[in-house]
Protein backbone atom coordinates (compact mmCIF):
# COMPACT_ATOMS: atom_id res chain seq x y z
CA UNK A 1 0.00 0.00 0.00
CA UNK A 2 2.29 2.41 -1.68
CA UNK A 3 -0.39 5.62 -1.30
CA UNK A 4 -2.27 4.17 1.04
CA UNK A 5 -5.48 3.15 -1.52
CA UNK A 6 -4.67 -0.24 -2.13
CA UNK A 7 -2.24 -3.12 -3.17
CA UNK A 8 1.04 -1.18 -4.67
CA UNK A 9 1.29 -1.81 -9.09
CA UNK A 10 4.47 -3.05 -8.64
CA UNK A 11 3.10 -6.14 -6.12
CA UNK A 12 1.94 -9.67 -7.21
CA UNK A 13 -1.15 -8.69 -5.37
CA UNK A 14 -2.32 -5.95 -8.09
CA UNK A 15 -2.86 -8.69 -10.52
CA UNK A 16 -5.72 -9.78 -8.58
CA UNK A 17 -6.99 -6.00 -9.36
CA UNK A 18 -6.38 -6.19 -13.18
CA UNK A 19 -8.65 -3.56 -15.23
CA UNK A 20 -10.62 -4.55 -18.83
CA UNK A 21 -7.99 -2.39 -20.06
CA UNK A 22 -4.90 -4.33 -18.84
CA UNK A 23 -6.34 -7.71 -19.40
CA UNK A 24 -7.11 -6.03 -22.99
CA UNK A 25 -3.10 -5.33 -23.20
CA UNK A 26 -2.43 -8.75 -22.47
CA UNK A 27 -4.26 -10.43 -24.99
CA UNK A 28 -3.27 -8.63 -27.33
CA UNK A 29 0.78 -8.79 -26.28
CA UNK A 30 0.01 -12.45 -26.67
CA UNK A 31 -1.81 -12.23 -30.29
CA UNK A 32 1.54 -10.80 -31.24
CA UNK A 33 3.99 -12.91 -29.47
CA UNK A 34 2.51 -15.87 -30.75
CA UNK A 35 3.10 -14.22 -34.56
CA UNK A 36 6.33 -13.87 -33.56
CA UNK A 37 7.00 -17.89 -32.14
CA UNK A 38 4.83 -19.06 -35.18
CA UNK A 39 6.35 -16.56 -37.91
CA UNK A 40 9.92 -18.79 -37.85
CA UNK A 41 8.54 -22.04 -38.31
CA UNK A 42 6.14 -20.66 -41.03
CA UNK A 43 8.87 -19.05 -43.19
CA UNK A 44 11.18 -22.72 -42.53
CA UNK A 45 7.33 -24.63 -43.58
CA UNK A 46 6.40 -22.13 -46.54
CA UNK A 47 8.85 -23.47 -48.52
CA UNK A 48 7.81 -27.11 -48.29
CA UNK A 49 4.23 -26.04 -49.00
CA UNK A 50 3.55 -27.05 -45.02
CA UNK A 51 1.25 -25.30 -42.34
CA UNK A 52 1.43 -24.98 -38.79
CA UNK A 53 -0.73 -28.30 -38.83
CA UNK A 54 2.09 -29.91 -40.46
CA UNK A 55 4.09 -28.57 -37.80
CA UNK A 56 2.12 -29.13 -34.51
CA UNK A 57 2.10 -32.86 -35.92
CA UNK A 58 5.82 -33.42 -36.13
CA UNK A 59 5.86 -32.01 -32.92
CA UNK A 60 3.81 -33.93 -30.82
CA UNK A 61 4.80 -37.22 -33.17
CA UNK A 62 8.41 -36.63 -31.90
CA UNK A 63 7.49 -35.87 -28.47
CA UNK A 64 5.86 -38.98 -28.21
CA UNK A 65 7.10 -41.44 -30.36
CA UNK A 66 4.29 -44.39 -31.27
CA UNK A 67 1.38 -42.04 -30.27
CA UNK A 68 -1.67 -43.41 -31.39
CA UNK A 69 -3.59 -41.62 -34.27
CA UNK A 70 -6.31 -41.19 -31.62
CA UNK A 71 -3.92 -39.62 -28.94
CA UNK A 72 -3.16 -37.32 -31.63
CA UNK A 73 -6.58 -36.37 -32.62
CA UNK A 74 -7.25 -35.79 -28.64
CA UNK A 75 -3.78 -33.67 -28.36
CA UNK A 76 -4.66 -31.21 -31.37
CA UNK A 77 -8.31 -30.66 -31.20
CA UNK A 78 -8.47 -31.15 -34.92
CA UNK A 79 -10.78 -33.61 -36.70
CA UNK A 80 -10.18 -36.86 -38.06
CA UNK A 81 -10.36 -35.74 -41.31
CA UNK A 82 -8.08 -32.68 -41.33
CA UNK A 83 -5.50 -34.99 -39.15
CA UNK A 84 -5.84 -37.60 -41.81
CA UNK A 85 -4.77 -35.27 -44.61
CA UNK A 86 -2.00 -33.97 -43.05
CA UNK A 87 -1.06 -37.33 -42.08
CA UNK A 88 -1.24 -38.97 -45.78
CA UNK A 89 1.14 -35.49 -46.60
CA UNK A 90 3.81 -36.20 -44.01
CA UNK A 91 3.72 -40.04 -44.42
CA UNK A 92 3.74 -39.76 -48.38
CA UNK A 93 6.61 -37.43 -48.22
CA UNK A 94 8.95 -39.48 -46.04
CA UNK A 95 8.48 -37.65 -43.09
CA UNK A 96 6.40 -39.86 -40.65
CA UNK A 97 5.98 -43.48 -40.70
CA UNK A 98 2.80 -45.67 -39.77
CA UNK A 99 2.69 -48.80 -38.02
CA UNK A 100 -0.11 -51.21 -37.26
CA UNK A 101 -0.99 -51.43 -33.04
CA UNK A 102 0.43 -54.61 -32.17
CA UNK A 103 -1.99 -55.35 -29.95
CA UNK A 104 -4.64 -53.09 -31.55
CA UNK A 105 -4.64 -53.94 -35.15
CA UNK A 106 -6.64 -51.09 -35.77
CA UNK A 107 -5.03 -48.06 -34.09
CA UNK A 108 -1.83 -47.20 -35.96
CA UNK A 109 1.21 -45.43 -34.06
CA UNK A 110 3.10 -42.83 -35.30
CA UNK A 111 6.89 -42.36 -35.54
CA UNK A 112 9.41 -39.46 -37.16
CA UNK A 113 12.05 -40.54 -39.73
CA UNK A 114 15.75 -39.31 -39.91
CA UNK A 115 14.22 -36.43 -42.53
CA UNK A 116 11.00 -36.00 -40.19
CA UNK A 117 13.68 -35.39 -36.96
CA UNK A 118 15.42 -33.62 -38.71
CA UNK A 119 12.31 -31.06 -39.75
CA UNK A 120 11.24 -31.26 -36.64
CA UNK A 121 14.53 -29.95 -34.92
CA UNK A 122 15.04 -27.33 -38.06
CA UNK A 123 11.88 -26.14 -36.65
CA UNK A 124 12.38 -26.44 -32.80
CA UNK A 125 15.48 -24.91 -32.68
CA UNK A 126 13.65 -21.45 -34.35
CA UNK A 127 11.09 -21.18 -31.83
CA UNK A 128 14.00 -21.90 -28.72
CA UNK A 129 15.85 -19.47 -29.97
CA UNK A 130 13.12 -16.58 -29.58
CA UNK A 131 11.88 -18.06 -26.29
CA UNK A 132 15.65 -18.36 -24.79
CA UNK A 133 16.08 -14.56 -25.92
CA UNK A 134 12.44 -13.53 -24.69
CA UNK A 135 13.23 -15.54 -21.13
CA UNK A 136 17.22 -14.29 -21.05
CA UNK A 137 15.54 -10.48 -21.53
CA UNK A 138 13.08 -11.17 -18.82
CA UNK A 139 14.84 -12.90 -16.25
CA UNK A 140 14.21 -16.32 -14.39
CA UNK A 141 11.30 -14.85 -11.80
CA UNK A 142 9.53 -14.26 -15.33
CA UNK A 143 10.06 -17.79 -16.34
CA UNK A 144 8.17 -19.22 -13.49
CA UNK A 145 5.45 -16.92 -13.73
CA UNK A 146 4.96 -17.34 -17.37
CA UNK A 147 4.58 -20.97 -17.23
CA UNK A 148 1.96 -20.75 -14.39
CA UNK A 149 0.12 -18.28 -15.83
CA UNK A 150 -0.06 -20.40 -19.81
CA UNK A 151 -0.92 -23.70 -17.15
CA UNK A 152 -3.59 -21.82 -15.76
CA UNK A 153 -5.18 -20.57 -19.20
CA UNK A 154 -5.05 -24.34 -20.16
CA UNK A 155 -8.50 -26.57 -19.52
CA UNK A 156 -8.56 -29.27 -17.33
CA UNK A 157 -8.38 -31.36 -20.69
CA UNK A 158 -5.13 -30.22 -21.72
CA UNK A 159 -3.73 -29.34 -18.69
CA UNK A 160 -4.00 -33.37 -18.03
CA UNK A 161 -2.30 -33.94 -21.62
CA UNK A 162 0.65 -31.16 -21.08
CA UNK A 163 1.15 -33.03 -17.43
CA UNK A 164 1.55 -36.33 -19.13
CA UNK A 165 3.83 -35.00 -22.05
CA UNK A 166 5.98 -33.84 -18.91
CA UNK A 167 5.96 -36.38 -16.95
CA UNK A 168 6.89 -39.03 -19.78
CA UNK A 169 9.83 -36.90 -21.09
CA UNK A 170 10.36 -33.49 -19.45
Amino acid sequence: MADGRGPSTNSGESLLFLTDEQLRQGIEAMFFAYRGFTADPDRILVDMAYGRAHHRAVHFVNRAPGTTVNNLLNILGVTKQSLNRVLRTLIADGLVISKVGRNDKRERHLFLTDKGRALEQKLSDAQRARMRAAFRDAGPDSVAGFRKVLEAMMDPEMRKSYTQLKENGA
